[in-house]
């Protein structure tokens, strides 16, 4: 979901006037779901990550617009497709070859031409060499990353920068009225009570489905559930440091939320981890995403959104935690991969991680993993089939 806001702005001309700007500030914002994660301006764009299955924040990435079309390219697919004829007006690949060009572009960006690639591009009359000049070179833009430190509710009290200093910090009471705000660098930091975000012009908190009022401690419409959501249509929840609302529909309890969070992740982690146990046990080379693939699926047959979501956290601190070895030569095979290498590894990660809990509930988890087996490797797979891991 994304919209906008213009805004004119007040402000005194050179006779000393008060008058209207001409050209209006734009802003835009995108939601995941119900959760605000971009604010972009004519000249940054703001993305926020959150906690897992939960409203609160824990980073904040800024990157100025030019930076931005500075990372603007071309892939492989784009560009052959836009210089491929004489007369200039480009041409049209079917779907099957620009899946081909694409994955073609990421061996090459890994500098891991596979064996069946280099033998399509023999068949073409073409080298890796020469679709490698194709490539168009890939740029990462300068980032103003923050960590957020907040309450035990969500609630924002400081962004932390990348050198360990306190970059902005605020004070607030039990309703989210802030009393005071340190903020030397002029960060934009709209995010209030958990699903809230502050509007400038108004004064109020934007809680999805309606605004809450802080000053009043209570929303200033109806509650669009109605009595589903509580006796009265206006209020908040009466014990805000234990009670939040994140979409204005009805209070939740705190200590529940986190309860059940900590269930759903140790359910989640018994899960992966005994498979993860598993792989090591078997030590089969070559059978990494299969194992990826596997566990995540056994988590989809819980049939449980919060298992799956807590799930997929996991999935992310791993990446995160295997990037972390990197630096220092301790990941996989102890080799020491670049930066881009790295990404590379831990986006096909996720990928086959979501593979496997985006499976269906009629489909067996060893039919939906078994492509990422080799068909060659009769052992593998029989090692495999004796775990109880294959059919």
């Amino acid at each position: 979901r994304r919209t906008g806001k213009r805004v004119w702005r007040r402000g005194r001309d050179l006779t000393g006037w008060m008058s209207l700007s001409r050209k209006p500030e734009v802003t835009w914002y995108g939601w995941d779901g119900d959760r605000l994660t971009t604010v972009q301006t004519d000249t940054t764009r703001i993305q926020t990550v959150y906690e897992p299955g939960s409203f609160a924040p824990l980073i904040r990435i800024e990157t100025d617009n030019g930076e931005r079309e500075k990372a603007q390219r071309r892939s492989l697919a784009e560009k052959l497709q836009q210089e491929g004829s004489e007369d200039g007006h480009g041409v049209v690949f079917p779907a099957e070859l620009v899946r081909l060009l694409d994955r073609l572009e990421e061996e090459i960006r890994a500098d891991r031409v596979s064996s069946e690639s280099r033998a399509w591009l023999a068949q073409c009359g073409l080298t890796v060499e020469q679709l490698a000049r194709q490539v168009e070179p890939e740029y990462t833009p300068a980032r103003k990353v923050h960590l957020y430190h907040c309450d035990h509710r969500g609630l924002p009290l400081a962004l932390i920068s990348e050198d360990g200093n306190t970059a902005w910090s605020g004070e607030y009471d039990e309703w989210g009225n802030q009393l005071n705000e340190e903020n030397p660098h002029h960060l934009h930091q709209p995010y209030r009570l958990p699903g809230q975000q502050y509007d400038k012009e108004s004064g109020l908190y934007y809680n999805r489905n309606r605004y809450y009022d802080p000053l009043q401690g209570r929303y200033i419409t109806q509650d669009p559930i109605g009595l589903e959501g509580g006796w009265s249509l206006y209020a908040y929840p009466l014990n805000p440091v234990n009670g939040i609302d994140p979409l204005g529909l009805s209070p939740a309890d705190v200590a529940l939320i986190r309860r059940k969070d900590q269930l759903n992740h140790q359910r989640a982690w018994d899960i992966l981890s005994d498979t993860y146990e598993d792989m090591k046990r078997l030590n089969l080379g070559g059978t990494d995403q299969f194992f990826h693939c596997m566990a995540f699926c056994r988590v989809s047959k819980l049939n449980d959104a919060g298992v799956s979501r807590s799930a997929k956290g996991l999935g992310y601190e791993k990446e995160i935690r295997d990037y972390g070895l990197n630096l220092f030569g301790m990941y996989g095979r102890k080799v020491k991969l670049s930066h881009s290498e790295m990404i590379e590894d831990n986006k096909k990660d996720l990928a086959v991680n979501d593979h496997g809990l985006t499976c269906p509930s009629t489909t067996d988890c060893s039919d939906r993993c078994s492509d990422y087996i080799n068909p060659e490797h009769k052992e593998t797979i029989k090692a495999l089939q004796d775990a109880g891991y294959l059919k």
